[in-house]
């Protein structure tokens, strides 16, 4: 049983293939043609849990449109939205190198929440499981984090950087989910697959 992943994240098709689960991609227009169904703007004063929900919903919701348009083969669509909150503010993806610098030298020496809302889309269905993860980051000096942004890795990230890589050295401490950090909770993911009858 296939589904489709309504992601470019190569994280979360990593974490899908180490799970043995097959699926099809669908991608969404970014940039200037992006769709406007899947604006990551957050709200005014939105809570940080209901933006990341309502962002990996209305992921999947547009997955599913995209599907049916296509005239594809009806299978679940899964998506997901990961984002920061830090002293009640949502972080997410840095709009350049100078933003990635200031969110990090923000976090040097702090504990923020990772949010991760995980989302599936079939048959009239739409469910979602929220992961929150706890990060303690270690201080880290402006050349730390000068070298960092420079590698380029921080800037498709929310809160600028990917616990999978070379920030896996500024993680004191984590409280939760590794791969909710990383940009999909495998253990969430799998329970909302397990509703809609996938076989794991």
């Amino acid at each position: 049983m296939r589904l489709y992943l309504a992601s470019r994240s190569p994280r979360r098709r990593e974490l899908l293939h180490q799970i043995g689960i097959d699926f099809d991609t669908v991608v969404f227009r970014d940039g200037m043609r992006a769709d406007l169904e899947t604006d990551e703007t957050p709200l005014v004063n939105e809570d940080p849990v209901v933006y990341v929900e309502r962002i990996a919903r209305a992921k999947a919701l547009h997955g599913l449109k995209i599907v049916e348009e296509r005239r594809l083969p009806m299978r679940p669509v899964l998506s997901a939205d990961t984002t920061l909150e830090f002293e009640g503010e949502i972080i997410g993806k840095p709009t350049d190198m100078a933003d990635a610098t200031r969110i990090l030298k923000r976090l040097s020496g702090q504990t923020h929440r990772v949010l991760t809302a995980v989302a599936v889309a079939f048959d009239g269905r739409i469910e979602s499981q929220l992961s929150v993860s706890e990060v303690r980051f270690c201080t880290l000096d402006e050349a730390t984090i000068r070298a960092y942004v420079a590698t380029g890795e921080p800037m498709d990230k929310a809160g600028a950087y990917g616990i999978q890589g070379h920030a896996a050295l500024f993680v004191e401490n984590l409280v939760g989910s590794y791969t909710g950090v990383m940009g999909l909770p495998l253990y969430e993911t799998g329970v909302l697959l397990q509703r809609f009858g996938y076989p794991l």
